[in-house]
Protein backbone atom coordinates (compact mmCIF):
# COMPACT_ATOMS: atom_id res chain seq x y z
CA UNK A 1 0.00 0.00 0.00
CA UNK A 2 1.87 3.18 -0.88
CA UNK A 3 1.80 5.90 2.10
CA UNK A 4 1.59 9.13 0.31
CA UNK A 5 -2.06 9.43 1.31
CA UNK A 6 -0.25 10.37 5.17
CA UNK A 7 1.21 13.56 3.49
CA UNK A 8 -2.59 14.80 2.84
CA UNK A 9 -3.41 14.47 6.05
CA UNK A 10 -2.43 16.55 9.19
CA UNK A 11 -1.57 13.90 11.73
CA UNK A 12 0.60 14.19 15.40
CA UNK A 13 2.58 11.43 16.87
CA UNK A 14 0.47 12.30 19.83
CA UNK A 15 -2.72 11.67 17.79
CA UNK A 16 -1.50 8.43 16.98
CA UNK A 17 -0.47 7.41 20.92
CA UNK A 18 -3.49 8.99 22.22
CA UNK A 19 -5.62 5.98 20.14
CA UNK A 20 -3.20 3.32 21.58
CA UNK A 21 -3.24 4.56 25.33
CA UNK A 22 -6.71 4.71 25.20
CA UNK A 23 -7.14 0.90 23.92
CA UNK A 24 -4.02 -0.07 26.58
CA UNK A 25 -3.66 2.76 29.12
CA UNK A 26 0.07 3.13 30.35
CA UNK A 27 -0.88 2.91 33.67
CA UNK A 28 -1.22 -1.10 33.08
CA UNK A 29 2.15 -1.51 32.60
CA UNK A 30 4.01 -3.79 35.07
CA UNK A 31 6.08 -1.49 37.25
CA UNK A 32 9.27 -3.42 35.68
CA UNK A 33 8.47 -2.57 32.13
CA UNK A 34 9.18 0.67 29.89
CA UNK A 35 6.04 1.26 27.57
CA UNK A 36 5.58 4.21 26.07
CA UNK A 37 7.64 6.93 23.75
CA UNK A 38 11.53 6.27 23.96
CA UNK A 39 12.69 7.98 20.77
CA UNK A 40 11.09 10.81 18.76
CA UNK A 41 8.51 13.61 20.00
CA UNK A 42 4.50 13.75 20.62
CA UNK A 43 4.79 17.30 18.82
CA UNK A 44 6.01 15.42 15.55
CA UNK A 45 4.20 15.33 12.31
CA UNK A 46 3.39 11.65 11.49
CA UNK A 47 4.12 10.97 7.97
CA UNK A 48 3.54 6.89 8.20
CA UNK A 49 2.94 4.23 11.35
CA UNK A 50 4.57 1.02 10.82
CA UNK A 51 3.56 -1.56 13.45
CA UNK A 52 6.10 -4.46 14.45
CA UNK A 53 6.97 -6.83 17.96
CA UNK A 54 10.56 -5.75 17.69
CA UNK A 55 12.10 -2.53 16.91
CA UNK A 56 15.15 -3.47 15.93
CA UNK A 57 17.67 -2.16 13.26
CA UNK A 58 16.00 -3.88 10.43
CA UNK A 59 12.86 -2.65 11.39
CA UNK A 60 14.29 0.94 11.99
CA UNK A 61 16.00 0.62 8.21
CA UNK A 62 12.11 -0.76 6.82
CA UNK A 63 10.75 2.44 8.26
CA UNK A 64 13.31 5.18 7.18
CA UNK A 65 12.66 3.18 3.75
CA UNK A 66 8.99 3.00 3.52
CA UNK A 67 9.06 6.81 4.83
CA UNK A 68 7.25 6.46 8.25
CA UNK A 69 8.73 7.93 10.91
CA UNK A 70 6.73 6.09 13.81
CA UNK A 71 7.30 2.60 14.77
CA UNK A 72 5.06 1.13 17.18
CA UNK A 73 6.61 -1.75 18.82
CA UNK A 74 5.53 -4.31 21.16
CA UNK A 75 8.77 -5.12 22.63
CA UNK A 76 10.76 -2.03 24.26
CA UNK A 77 13.81 -1.38 22.72
CA UNK A 78 15.18 -0.11 25.63
CA UNK A 79 14.25 -2.39 28.62
CA UNK A 80 16.91 -1.54 31.29
CA UNK A 81 18.75 1.44 31.73
CA UNK A 82 21.44 2.53 29.42
CA UNK A 83 24.66 3.98 30.90
CA UNK A 84 26.29 4.59 27.40
CA UNK A 85 24.75 4.75 23.15
CA UNK A 86 27.96 3.94 21.50
CA UNK A 87 26.92 1.40 18.67
CA UNK A 88 28.17 -1.81 21.13
CA UNK A 89 25.06 -3.77 20.97
CA UNK A 90 21.87 -3.77 18.93
CA UNK A 91 19.94 -1.87 21.26
CA UNK A 92 22.59 1.02 21.27
CA UNK A 93 22.69 0.81 17.59
CA UNK A 94 19.01 0.66 16.63
CA UNK A 95 19.06 3.69 19.03
CA UNK A 96 21.18 5.67 17.57
CA UNK A 97 19.64 4.35 13.56
CA UNK A 98 16.26 6.20 14.84
CA UNK A 99 17.50 9.03 15.81
CA UNK A 100 19.72 9.71 13.22
CA UNK A 101 16.69 9.56 10.89
CA UNK A 102 14.13 10.97 12.86
CA UNK A 103 12.41 8.00 13.87
CA UNK A 104 9.72 8.09 16.85
CA UNK A 105 9.65 4.31 18.95
CA UNK A 106 6.77 3.63 20.97
CA UNK A 107 6.07 0.02 22.98
CA UNK A 108 3.07 -0.94 23.97
CA UNK A 109 4.10 -4.01 26.12
CA UNK A 110 2.64 -5.58 29.00
CA UNK A 111 -0.15 -2.47 29.31
CA UNK A 112 -1.20 -4.03 26.01
CA UNK A 113 -0.93 -7.29 27.97
CA UNK A 114 -3.40 -6.59 30.77
CA UNK A 115 -6.16 -5.61 28.45
CA UNK A 116 -8.82 -8.40 27.69
CA UNK A 117 -8.58 -7.48 24.15
CA UNK A 118 -5.18 -7.12 23.69
CA UNK A 119 -2.03 -9.98 23.04
CA UNK A 120 -4.15 -12.64 24.77
CA UNK A 121 -7.43 -11.69 23.07
CA UNK A 122 -6.13 -11.96 20.16
CA UNK A 123 -4.13 -15.37 20.59
CA UNK A 124 -7.64 -16.48 21.81
CA UNK A 125 -9.39 -15.19 18.56
CA UNK A 126 -7.20 -17.30 16.62
CA UNK A 127 -8.12 -20.41 18.73
CA UNK A 128 -11.70 -19.93 18.83
CA UNK A 129 -11.97 -19.32 22.30
CA UNK A 130 -15.23 -17.88 24.00
CA UNK A 131 -16.43 -16.33 27.38
CA UNK A 132 -12.93 -15.30 27.75
CA UNK A 133 -12.11 -13.69 31.33
CA UNK A 134 -8.32 -12.28 32.71
CA UNK A 135 -6.81 -14.84 34.21
CA UNK A 136 -5.87 -13.26 37.35
CA UNK A 137 -7.80 -10.12 37.12
CA UNK A 138 -6.06 -6.96 38.60
CA UNK A 139 -7.13 -5.65 41.58
CA UNK A 140 -6.94 -1.68 42.90
CA UNK A 141 -7.92 -0.81 39.82
CA UNK A 142 -11.81 0.15 40.06
CA UNK A 143 -12.93 3.47 41.50
CA UNK A 144 -16.56 4.71 42.38
CA UNK A 145 -18.01 8.06 42.03
CA UNK A 146 -20.38 9.14 44.37
CA UNK A 147 -22.36 12.53 43.54
CA UNK A 148 -25.35 14.59 44.80
CA UNK A 149 -27.39 15.55 42.01
CA UNK A 150 -31.03 17.67 42.01
CA UNK A 151 -33.86 15.14 40.78
CA UNK A 152 -34.57 16.71 37.35
CA UNK A 153 -31.27 17.02 36.31
CA UNK A 154 -29.94 13.38 37.22
CA UNK A 155 -30.45 11.97 33.64
CA UNK A 156 -28.06 14.25 32.25
CA UNK A 157 -25.21 14.50 34.39
CA UNK A 158 -25.69 10.29 34.83
CA UNK A 159 -25.36 10.39 30.85
CA UNK A 160 -22.54 12.96 31.21
CA UNK A 161 -20.43 9.87 33.38
CA UNK A 162 -21.35 6.77 31.21
CA UNK A 163 -20.74 9.11 27.73
CA UNK A 164 -17.32 9.66 29.32
CA UNK A 165 -16.63 5.43 30.39
CA UNK A 166 -18.04 5.09 33.48
CA UNK A 167 -20.75 2.76 34.70
CA UNK A 168 -19.05 -0.80 32.58
CA UNK A 169 -19.09 -3.67 34.97
CA UNK A 170 -17.60 -6.30 32.88
CA UNK A 171 -19.89 -6.84 29.65
CA UNK A 172 -22.52 -4.61 30.80
CA UNK A 173 -22.47 -0.71 29.80
CA UNK A 174 -24.22 2.47 31.63
CA UNK A 175 -24.18 0.77 35.06
CA UNK A 176 -25.17 2.62 38.26
CA UNK A 177 -26.94 3.10 41.71
CA UNK A 178 -29.26 5.89 42.65
CA UNK A 179 -30.77 7.34 45.87
CA UNK A 180 -33.14 9.86 46.28
CA UNK A 181 -32.89 12.02 49.54
CA UNK A 182 -32.47 16.11 50.88
CA UNK A 183 -29.32 17.56 50.52
CA UNK A 184 -29.34 21.20 52.91
CA UNK A 185 -26.73 23.48 52.05
CA UNK A 186 -26.92 27.78 52.60
CA UNK A 187 -24.90 29.57 50.35
CA UNK A 188 -22.59 33.19 51.34
CA UNK A 189 -23.91 36.40 49.97
CA UNK A 190 -21.85 35.89 46.84
CA UNK A 191 -22.99 32.94 45.64
CA UNK A 192 -25.11 32.13 42.47
CA UNK A 193 -26.88 29.22 43.79
CA UNK A 194 -28.44 27.36 40.92
CA UNK A 195 -31.61 26.80 43.67
CA UNK A 196 -32.52 28.61 46.65
CA UNK A 197 -30.97 31.91 48.08
CA UNK A 198 -27.70 33.33 49.25
CA UNK A 199 -27.69 33.51 52.83
CA UNK A 200 -30.53 30.94 53.51
CA UNK A 201 -30.60 27.60 54.15
CA UNK A 202 -32.11 25.13 51.57
CA UNK A 203 -33.40 21.69 51.03
CA UNK A 204 -33.20 20.46 47.81
CA UNK A 205 -34.52 16.74 46.32
CA UNK A 206 -31.68 14.92 45.67
CA UNK A 207 -30.62 11.77 43.65
CA UNK A 208 -27.01 10.26 45.29
CA UNK A 209 -25.28 9.03 42.27
CA UNK A 210 -22.86 6.18 42.73
CA UNK A 211 -20.82 5.10 39.52
CA UNK A 212 -17.97 2.95 39.30
CA UNK A 213 -14.92 3.04 36.13
CA UNK A 214 -11.34 2.12 35.98
CA UNK A 215 -8.68 4.71 38.09
CA UNK A 216 -6.98 5.68 34.20
CA UNK A 217 -10.73 7.59 33.19
CA UNK A 218 -10.54 9.77 36.51
CA UNK A 219 -10.23 13.04 35.44
CA UNK A 220 -12.11 12.40 32.39
CA UNK A 221 -14.91 11.14 34.66
CA UNK A 222 -14.83 14.28 37.09
CA UNK A 223 -14.19 16.78 34.14
CA UNK A 224 -17.73 14.92 32.44
CA UNK A 225 -19.69 15.18 35.61
CA UNK A 226 -18.69 19.07 36.82
CA UNK A 227 -19.49 20.18 33.23
CA UNK A 228 -23.12 18.48 33.23
CA UNK A 229 -24.00 19.54 36.89
CA UNK A 230 -25.94 22.43 37.41
CA UNK A 231 -24.30 23.15 40.74
CA UNK A 232 -21.93 25.76 41.54
CA UNK A 233 -19.86 23.83 44.47
CA UNK A 234 -20.70 20.30 43.81
CA UNK A 235 -20.35 17.73 46.51
CA UNK A 236 -18.51 14.28 45.44
CA UNK A 237 -16.59 11.37 46.55
CA UNK A 238 -14.12 9.10 44.82
CA UNK A 239 -12.85 5.70 46.53
CA UNK A 240 -10.57 2.85 45.87
CA UNK A 241 -12.12 -0.64 45.51
CA UNK A 242 -10.78 -3.85 46.74
CA UNK A 243 -12.79 -5.08 43.77
CA UNK A 244 -10.69 -6.76 40.84
CA UNK A 245 -10.76 -5.47 37.45
CA UNK A 246 -12.39 -8.87 35.12
CA UNK A 247 -11.58 -7.24 32.10
CA UNK A 248 -7.71 -6.45 32.75
CA UNK A 249 -5.04 -8.57 34.39
CA UNK A 250 -2.68 -11.17 33.55
CA UNK A 251 -3.38 -13.99 30.66
CA UNK A 252 -6.73 -15.22 29.55
CA UNK A 253 -9.14 -17.68 29.95
CA UNK A 254 -11.50 -18.89 28.36
CA UNK A 255 -13.85 -22.26 26.90
CA UNK A 256 -14.21 -24.12 23.58
CA UNK A 257 -17.27 -24.28 21.95
CA UNK A 258 -17.25 -27.57 21.54
CA UNK A 259 -14.71 -29.90 23.40
CA UNK A 260 -11.23 -31.37 21.39
CA UNK A 261 -9.54 -34.39 22.17
CA UNK A 262 -5.79 -33.13 23.48
CA UNK A 263 -4.31 -34.64 19.89
CA UNK A 264 -7.29 -32.33 17.98
CA UNK A 265 -6.48 -29.43 19.90
CA UNK A 266 -2.83 -29.41 19.62
CA UNK A 267 -3.22 -29.50 16.28
CA UNK A 268 -5.51 -26.62 16.01
CA UNK A 269 -2.66 -24.84 18.72
CA UNK A 270 0.04 -26.10 15.86
CA UNK A 271 -1.93 -24.43 12.20
CA UNK A 272 -3.25 -21.31 14.24
CA UNK A 273 -0.07 -19.92 15.16
CA UNK A 274 1.86 -21.96 12.05
CA UNK A 275 4.23 -23.86 14.72
CA UNK A 276 7.07 -26.48 13.45
CA UNK A 277 6.66 -27.96 16.81
CA UNK A 278 4.99 -27.57 20.81
CA UNK A 279 7.03 -28.27 23.84
CA UNK A 280 4.28 -30.06 25.90
CA UNK A 281 3.34 -31.99 29.02
CA UNK A 282 2.33 -35.71 28.74
CA UNK A 283 -1.43 -35.71 27.37
CA UNK A 284 -3.80 -36.70 30.29
CA UNK A 285 -6.73 -38.65 27.81
CA UNK A 286 -9.09 -35.81 29.01
CA UNK A 287 -10.92 -33.63 26.65
CA UNK A 288 -9.63 -30.02 26.25
CA UNK A 289 -12.72 -27.75 26.83
CA UNK A 290 -11.27 -24.92 29.31
CA UNK A 291 -8.05 -22.98 27.88
CA UNK A 292 -5.89 -20.85 29.86
CA UNK A 293 -2.82 -18.86 27.89
CA UNK A 294 -0.29 -16.48 28.24
CA UNK A 295 1.55 -14.39 25.51
CA UNK A 296 5.42 -13.95 25.89
CA UNK A 297 7.06 -15.47 29.21
CA UNK A 298 3.94 -17.07 31.32
CA UNK A 299 5.06 -19.69 33.74
CA UNK A 300 4.26 -17.43 36.76
CA UNK A 301 0.68 -18.43 36.15
CA UNK A 302 0.63 -21.91 36.13
CA UNK A 303 -0.63 -21.93 39.28
CA UNK A 304 -3.22 -19.79 38.53
CA UNK A 305 -4.43 -21.77 35.49
CA UNK A 306 -4.82 -24.84 37.22
CA UNK A 307 -6.96 -23.37 40.01
CA UNK A 308 -9.30 -22.08 37.76
CA UNK A 309 -9.95 -25.22 36.08
CA UNK A 310 -7.93 -25.43 32.84
CA UNK A 311 -7.43 -28.50 31.05
CA UNK A 312 -4.48 -26.66 28.87
CA UNK A 313 -2.43 -23.95 29.88
CA UNK A 314 -0.13 -22.68 26.82
CA UNK A 315 2.64 -20.19 26.49
CA UNK A 316 6.04 -19.27 26.39
CA UNK A 317 9.39 -19.36 28.31
CA UNK A 318 8.68 -22.51 29.80
CA UNK A 319 11.90 -24.05 31.91
CA UNK A 320 12.34 -27.81 32.54
CA UNK A 321 11.22 -27.91 36.21
CA UNK A 322 8.23 -26.03 35.34
CA UNK A 323 6.77 -28.42 33.08
CA UNK A 324 6.32 -30.99 36.20
CA UNK A 325 3.94 -27.89 38.13
CA UNK A 326 1.68 -29.40 35.31
CA UNK A 327 1.45 -32.58 37.94
CA UNK A 328 -1.07 -34.50 35.40
CA UNK A 329 -3.70 -32.15 36.26
CA UNK A 330 -3.48 -30.42 32.28
CA UNK A 331 -1.35 -30.27 29.75
CA UNK A 332 1.29 -27.36 29.94
CA UNK A 333 2.70 -26.37 26.58
CA UNK A 334 5.25 -23.97 25.17
CA UNK A 335 4.94 -22.59 21.87
CA UNK A 336 7.92 -19.85 21.94
CA UNK A 337 7.58 -16.21 23.02
CA UNK A 338 7.89 -14.93 19.31
CA UNK A 339 5.27 -17.26 18.21
CA UNK A 340 2.72 -16.45 21.21
CA UNK A 341 3.20 -12.99 19.95
CA UNK A 342 3.71 -12.68 16.25
CA UNK A 343 -0.24 -11.57 15.34
CA UNK A 344 0.36 -8.33 17.99
CA UNK A 345 1.24 -6.52 15.15
CA UNK A 346 -1.82 -7.59 13.33
CA UNK A 347 -3.61 -6.55 16.01
CA UNK A 348 -1.73 -2.88 16.81
CA UNK A 349 -2.53 -2.86 12.42
CA UNK A 350 -6.16 -3.12 13.65
CA UNK A 351 -6.52 -0.79 16.42
CA UNK A 352 -4.78 1.61 14.43
CA UNK A 353 -6.90 1.38 10.97
CA UNK A 354 -9.94 1.74 12.64
CA UNK A 355 -9.42 5.12 13.92
CA UNK A 356 -7.22 5.91 10.97
CA UNK A 357 -8.45 3.76 7.73
CA UNK A 358 -7.32 6.14 5.19
CA UNK A 359 -3.63 6.91 6.82
CA UNK A 360 -0.53 4.98 6.01
CA UNK A 361 -0.87 2.45 9.02
CA UNK A 362 1.63 -0.43 7.36
CA UNK A 363 2.67 -3.87 8.93
CA UNK A 364 6.77 -4.20 9.36
CA UNK A 365 7.83 -7.45 6.57
CA UNK A 366 10.66 -8.19 8.91
CA UNK A 367 10.87 -11.43 10.66
CA UNK A 368 12.10 -10.22 13.86
CA UNK A 369 12.61 -14.08 15.59
CA UNK A 370 16.09 -14.25 16.48
CA UNK A 371 15.16 -18.43 17.18
CA UNK A 372 15.93 -20.56 14.71
CA UNK A 373 15.10 -24.37 14.57
CA UNK A 374 17.05 -27.09 12.53
CA UNK A 375 15.22 -29.89 10.99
Amino acid sequence: MPNFISYWISMKIKDILNVLEEFAPPSLQEPYDNSGLITGNYEWDCTGILCTLDSVEEVIQEAITRKCNLIVAHHPIVFRGLKSITGNNYVERSIILAIRNDIAIYSIHTNLDNVLKGVNGKMAGLLGLVNTQSLVPKEGILQKLFCFVPVREADAVRQAIFDAGGGQIGRYSECSFNVEGTGTFKGAEDTHPFVGDPGKIHKEKEIKLEVIFPAWLQQRIVRAMLSAHPYEEVAYDILTLANTHSMTGSGLVGDLENPLSEAEFLQRLKSAFQLKLVRHTRLTGRKVQRVALCGGAGSFLIINALARGADFYLSSDIKYHEFFDADGRMVLADIGHFESEQFTKELLNEILREKFPTFAVLKSEVQTNPVQYFS
